[in-house]
C-alpha cells in the first residue's frame, strides 16, 4: 500500500496513524498471531484520552511491585518537595521576617540616656572576717572637648580602631554578624566594632556577652550615627574608654601616662595612648613582658603607618618618629601599704572571672565592669596573717637594707603568697615596699626565674609518669645519678651540659641527695629522661603557665618567668595530694547588676597521682631537715616540731631567689627579686645585699633572706603540728635512714650482732667515662613504709655531714 493510500485509510477509520517507525508490540518470544495482529490494525474506536488513561492504568498494573518504579515514584516525591520555587519563596520569606524584625528592633529601639559619672559607685574590699580594708570609687576621668586634642591626635584613633570612621555607617556589618554568631556558639569574643560600636557599648550599654546586647549595639549605633556627627562619636569614644592605671578618658590617661594635659600630647604619644585600648594591661610599658612590648610596639608602628596610609601624617615625619616611653605610674591616694596590691589583685581576679561566666567580652571589659563599681568584694585574706606577713618580711629583710650605703640594697624587691592548700584560699600577700613607692606587684609579676623551685616539678613527673633512667631503671628517691658538673646530658637532640652551682662535682648520688643540695646536672639529665613534653605537661596540671614554653632541657633549670602566686599554687597542689588548687583571693563579689560570684571551690581534679605528689612531698622533707634551708629552717628557734617540706631556688646571676615550702595547712612562697631602681628598672643581680649577711660571698640564695622570711611567718601563724598524711614508701619523710653513697664500696669493720633491714647502703658507683645515669644499686637503703611521718627533724650536727657544703647557707640554682 502506497503513502497516499494509506493515509486515506486511515482517514477513513476516524483514527490518525501512528508516527512512523513505531511497531505492534508483540512478545518476541511468541509468534504473532492473526488475530493479534488483526487487534493491532484494528480501528480504535474509543477516544485517544481514554486510551492513555488505559495505557497509563495497564502500565501501573503491569509495573506494580517492581523495583524501579518504586524508586521514580519517591524521587517524584522529593522533588515535588524542593521546588525551586518553594525554596525560593522560603528563602524570601525568611528574608523579608529578618529585615521586618530588624525594622520592628530599630524603630522600638531608642537611644538609651548614657552612663554618666554620678553612677559609677565605689567598690567595698573586706578581709573574710568582714573588717573593711578599702573602698575604692573615686573614677579618673576628666572630660575634654575634642577642638582640645591636636587634630592629628585625633587621627591616632581612628587610625588605630577604625580606618573608615569618617565614612562608614557606625557599623560594622561583617564583624557584628560574627560576634553574634560566635557568642551563639559559645566561641566568646572578637574584634572588628567600629568606633561608633565601642563608644555606644562604653557609654550606653553594658559589658555583656549576649546576643540582645550585640544586636541593641547595633541598631543604637546605627542610629546615633545619624542623629550625631563624627566628632561628637570620636569625642565620646576617647573619654570614655579605659587606657589603664585607673585612667578613664585622654585627659587622665595623657597626665597618667605622660604628665602633660591632652592637649599638648604629641602624635607619637597619642598613638601609644591609642594602641593601648587594645589591651591595657598588658601593654602598659611600665609592667608588660617582653611580648608585651613587642605587641604594643608593633601596633605603635600599625597605627602610625595607616596615618601615612590616609594621608593624615607625612612620611618623613612618621620616619623621624621614636617610641615615646611612658613615665613611670603613680598609685591613687588612698592605697598606701599593700591595701593598693591587694585591690589590684582582687579587680584582675574578678574581671577574668567575670569572662569566664560569659558576662564580659574579654577581659579590658570585664575589668570596665569592676572599675563601674557597686561590688562589694571580700577577700580570702587574713587580717592576721596578712600583718603577720608584713611584719615578717620587715624584720627579715627590709629593716637589714640600707640603699644610702649600698646601692644594691635598693634593687631588693620581696614578694610573698600564703595559700590554704584545704581550701585555695589566699590568706596573705605582701606584694612590696609599698604601692605607692613601687607599683608593680611583686607576689602576682610573672618575669622572674623561679630557679630550682622548679625542681619539684620534675621529680612529679617522673614519679607520676613511671619514667625510667637511660638504663631503663624506674626512677625513685634511690635511684643513682651522677653530679658531675657541667655533664652534658644523654638523650637529648639538644646539647646540654648545666653546671651546678659553684661549679661543684658531687659524683653519685641518689635523687634524695640530688634535690637535698640542689645539683643541676642531676635534674637536666632526669627531665630528658622523663621527657621535656610530659615535664611541662605537668608543670601545666600543676598551675604554672607553659603556653609559650619550648620543651628544650634548659627550662629544667627553671628558666621560664613564674610568680610567688603561681608557685604557691602549685606547691599547693601537691600539698593537697595532687588534686589541683588554684589561689583564690577573691571569696564573693555582689553586685545588685550582676549574679553573685563565689569562689567556693578552688579546688579542681586529680592531675597526678596522689603517690606522685606524697613522694614529692617526702622528699621535699630533706630539703628542710638536710639541705639547702636547714639553718633557716629546720634550726630555726621558732619551730616547734612542724612538720615542713620545701624547696630553696636561685637563679641565674643571683637575679632571684626563692624559698617556697609548706606544712600540712599552710603553703608560701617567697621570692626576691633584683630590680633596678633606675627607670626602666631591668633585672639585676642580688649579690652584695645586706653586705653579704647571708653568706661569705655575698650571694642572696633561697636558703637565705627567703627561707628566714618563711619561717618567721610560717612558725608564727601555724603553732599547730600535724603530720603529713602520705601515701608512699619512699622520701626522707619515711625513712630510717638518708642514704649516702660513697665513691667507694664501704663495709662495717664488725657485723650487727643481729640481723637489721636499715643499714647503710653498699653501693658500687659505676667507673664508666659515660656521662649516663647509672642503674639503680642493687642494695637500695631500706625504708620503713609505716605511714608515720611525724619523726622529728635530724639533730645531727651539720658539721658532720660529708655531703654538707661548705657554706652552711648553700642554695641550688
Amino acid at each position: 500500500m502506497g503513502r497516499a493510500e494509506e493515509r486515506r485509510a486511515r482517514q477513513r477509520g476516524g483514527r490518525r496513524a501512528a508516527p512512523r517507525g513505531r511497531s505492534v508490540e508483540t512478545d518476541s518470544t511468541t509468534p504473532a498471531t492473526a488475530e493479534s495482529v488483526a487487534t493491532a490494525e484494528a480501528p480504535d474506536t474509543a477516544p485517544a484520552t481514554g486510551g492513555r488513561a488505559a495505557a497509563r492504568r495497564g502500565a501501573k498494573k503491569g509495573g506494580k511491585g517492581t523495583k524501579g518504579k518504586a524508586g521514580k515514584k519517591d524521587k517524584s516525591f522529593i522533588r515535588r518537595l524542593f521546588t525551586w520555587k518553594k525554596i525560593l519563596g522560603t528563602f524570601l520569606g525568611l528574608t523579608v521576617a529578618v529585615i521586618g524584625a530588624f525594622l520592628w528592633l530599630y524603630m522600638s529601639t531608642p537611644i538609651p540616656e548614657g552612663n554618666p559619672d554620678a553612677d559609677l559607685q565605689s567598690n567595698v574590699y573586706e578581709y573574710d572576717s568582714g573588717a573593711i580594708l578599702a573602698r575604692d570609687g573615686e573614677v579618673n576621668r576628666e572630660n575634654v572637648d575634642l577642638s582640645k586634642i591636636p587634630r592629628e591626635v585625633q587621627h591616632t584613633f581612628v587610625a588605630a580602631e577604625n580606618k573608615s570612621f569618617y565614612t562608614d555607617a557606625g557599623v560594622d556589618l561583617k564583624g557584628t554578624t560574627r560576634g553574634v554568631l560566635n557568642t551563639l556558639m559559645g566561641k566568646g569574643a572578637q574584634g572588628g566594632s567600629t568606633i561608633t560600636q565601642q563608644y555606644v557599648k562604653n557609654y550606653y550599654l553594658t559589658q555583656e556577652q549576649t546576643v540582645t546586647r550585640k544586636l541593641k549595639e547595633l541598631v543604637i549605633s546605627l542610629k546615633l550615627d545619624r542623629e550625631k556627627d563624627k566628632d561628637y562619636i570620636l569625642a565620646g569614644y576617647i573619654n570614655t574608654s579605659y587606657y589603664g592605671r585607673g585612667a578613664y578618658g585622654i585627659q587622665a590617661a595623657a597626665q597618667a601616662y605622660y604628665r602633660v594635659d591632652a592637649e599638648k600630647l604629641s602624635v607619637p604619644q597619642g598613638a601609644y595612648l591609642a594602641a593601648l585600648l587594645q589591651a591595657p594591661s598588658q601593654y602598659d610599658w611600665t609592667s608588660a613582658s617582653d611580648t608585651g612590648k613587642k605587641l604594643v610596639t608593633a601596633r605603635w608602628n600599625y597605627v602610625l603607618d595607616n596615618m601615612v596610609e590616609q594621608d593624615w601624617l607625612d612620611k618623613s615625619k612618621r620616619d623621624a618618629m621614636t617610641f615615646p616611653v611612658p613615665k613611670e605610674p603613680k598609685a591613687a591616694p588612698g592605697k598606701e601599704g599593700q591595701i593598693g596590691y591587694l585591690v589590684d589583685a582582687a579587680n584582675t581576679e574578678l574581671a577574668k572571672q567575670l569572662v569566664a561566666q560569659g558576662i564580659a567580652d574579654d577581659y579590658e571589659s570585664g575589668m570596665a565592669l569592676v572599675r563601674r563599681g557597686g561590688w562589694n568584694i571580700e577577700l580570702n585574706i587574713d587580717k592576721k596573717k596578712q600583718k603577720a606577713l608584713e611584719t615578717s618580711v620587715k624584720e627579715q629583710l627590709t629593716s637589714k637594707l640600707d640603699k644610702k650605703k649600698r646601692s644594691v640594697d635598693g634593687d631588693v624587691q620581696a614578694g610573698a603568697v600564703s595559700v590554704n592548700p584545704k581550701t585555695g584560699a589566699v590568706e596573705a600577700m605582701y606584694g612590696g615596699t609599698g604601692y605607692t613607692d613601687h607599683y608593680t606587684n611583686n607576689a602576682t609579676r610573672t618575669d622572674y626565674q623561679p630557679a630550682s623551685t622548679f625542681k619539684p616539678v620534675i621529680l612529679a613527673a617522673a614519679f607520676d609518669e613511671a619514667a625510667k633512667t637511660q638504663d631503663g631503671d624506674q626512677i625513685t628517691a634511690n635511684t643513682i645519678y651522677d653530679g658531675t658538673s657541667k655533664r652534658p646530658v644523654v638523650g637529648s637532640d639538644i646539647g646540654f651540659a648545666p653546671e651546678n652551682e659553684d661549679d661543684q662535682d658531687y659524683g653519685d648520688v641518689t635523687v634524695q641527695t640530688a634535690l637535698n643540695k640542689s645539683i643541676n646536672s642531676v635534674f637536666a639529665q632526669m627531665g630528658v629522661d622523663v621527657g621535656m613534653p610530659e615535664v611541662l605537661k605537668v608543670a601545666a596540671n600543676l598551675g604554672m603557665d607553659t603556653a609559650d614554653l619550648k620543651a628544650v632541657p634548659a627550662q629544667t633549670l627553671g628558666t621560664m618567668g613564674a610568680s610567688p602566686l603561681q608557685m604557691a599554687g602549685v606547691y599547693a597542689t601537691l600539698d593537697n595530694h595532687g588534686k589541683q588548687v588554684t589561689p583564690a583571693l577573691i571569696k564573693s563579689a555582689e553586685n545588685s547588676a550582676h549574679p553573685t560570684f563565689k569562689h567556693t571551690d578552688p579546688i579542681g581534679e586529680q592531675v597526678i597521682s596522689r603517690e606522685a605528689a606524697d613522694s614529692v612531698t617526702s622528699v621535699l622533707t630533706g630539703v628542710v631537715d638536710d639541705g639547702t634551708a636547714k639553718k633557716s629552717v629546720r634550726d630555726n628557734p621558732l619551730r616547734k616540731g612542724q612538720k615542713v617540706a620545701g624547696k630553696t631556688g636561685t637563679s641565674d646571676n643571683n637575679k632571684s631567689a626563692w624559698f617556697t615550702g609548706y606544712t600540712p595547712d599552710l603553703v608560701t612562697s617567697v621570692g626576691l627579686f633584683g630590680e633596678s631602681a633606675k627607670a626602666p628598672h631591668p633585672q639585676v643581680p642580688l649579690t652584695g645585699a645586706t653586705n653579704g649577711l647571708t653568706s661569705d660571698a655575698g650571694r642572696v640564695n633561697g636558703g637565705g633572706f627567703p627561707a628566714q622570711i618563711w619561717a618567721s611567718y610560717t612558725f608564727g601563724v601555724s603553732t599547730k603540728v600535724t603530720k603529713f598524711d602520705l601515701d608512699t614508701d619512699q622520701g626522707a619523710a619515711v625513712q630510717t635512714a638518708s642514704p649516702s653513697p660513697s665513691s667507694s664500696p664501704s663495709a662495717s669493720s664488725s657485723p650487727s650482732s643481729s640481723p637489721s633491714t636499715s643499714s647503710s647502703p653498699s653501693s658500687s658507683p659505676s667507673t664508666s667515662s659515660s656521662p649516663s645515669t647509672s642503674s639503680k644499686p642493687s642494695s637500695s637503703p631500706s625504708s620503713t613504709p609505716t605511714g608515720d611521718t611525724s619523726s622529728e627533724p635530724s639533730t645531727d650536727d651539720p658539721s658532720t655531714d660529708p655531703e654538707d657544703p661548705e657554706d652552711p647557707l648553700f642554695g641550688g640554682q
